[in-house]
């Protein structure tokens, strides 16, 4: 793996259909960092974790990001934004996270389905690789996703929240994959709406409404009075429902 260096955001904006998503944000993902990324609906969190991969370019400002390739950064989406239909199995979906290494013109083969199989056995999920992803729950299919993940072996590593709509072992379970890619020196950039999870488990918060909040320790960033500006209250209303496996 390779050691992280900073992602350093100068005086960022980034546009959809000529609106402000992000607006003039400047900071730094120190490396080895564990940083939860709140906001209410609509705050840039997504456009943010895109224009942190590449996928969404700037209308003003820049991402330094120390000379980080592409296939260094890994970034796993909304698992509600992905089509659960297309046929395919979960150890090819797992696979599918070797082809940044593996380069253009190799395919997949035995040993990167082994790779694939290992992985899903590593996320609770042993003799899946077989089934198809549409069978799984949505809590199993996180679980995939994480896999896939897993074989990237990316030094930066963005999720876009990852414990949707899954229940709460799962949580427990990618959550301590999560701590345990931090403790190997991985950067980790998230987006959450539970507070109390951001409190209990991620040392550093990035506050957007679509403007800067606060960035910082997570105590310091979700006072109160932050919280009120960026329009998050700080009761169990506004945390998501926990759902069942």
């Amino acid at each position: 793996m390779v050691t992280p260096p900073a992602l350093r955001i100068d005086r960022l904006t980034l546009r959809h259909d000529r609106h402000d998503a992000v607006r003039d944000l400047s900071g730094v993902f120190l490396p080895g960092s564990l940083t939860a990324l709140v906001g209410p609906n609509g705050a840039g969190k997504t456009t943010l974790l895109r224009a942190l991969v590449g996928l969404h370019r700037p209308a003003s400002g820049g991402i330094d990001r120390g000379g980080l390739r592409p296939a260094d950064i890994a970034m796993l989406p909304q698992g509600s934004q992905l089509d659960r239909q297309f046929p395919i199995a979960c150890r090819d979906v797992v696979a599918l996270g070797l082809a940044g290494r593996l380069g253009p013109f190799q395919q997949i083969g035995r040993a990167q389905r082994a790779a694939a199989e290992d992985a899903l056995a590593a996320v609770g999920l042993p003799d899946h690789g077989g089934r198809p992803i549409g069978a799984l729950s949505s809590g199993q299919f996180q679980r995939v996703l994480f896999a896939r993940m897993m074989l990237q072996d990316a030094p930066v590593l963005l999720l876009d929240e990852p414990f949707s709509a899954v229940d709460a072992a799962t949580e427990d379970d990618l959550l301590h994959l999560l701590h345990d890619w931090h403790a190997q020196g991985r950067t980790i950039v998230a987006v959450l709406h539970d507070l109390d999870l951001v409190r209990a488990a991620f040392p550093h918060t990035l506050l957007l409404a679509r403007e800067k909040i606060a960035w910082g320790p997570t105590e310091a960033a979700l006072t109160d009075a932050h919280c009120h500006q960026a329009g998050l209250l700080r009761d169990r209303r506004h945390l998501r429902p926990r759902v069942a496996a």
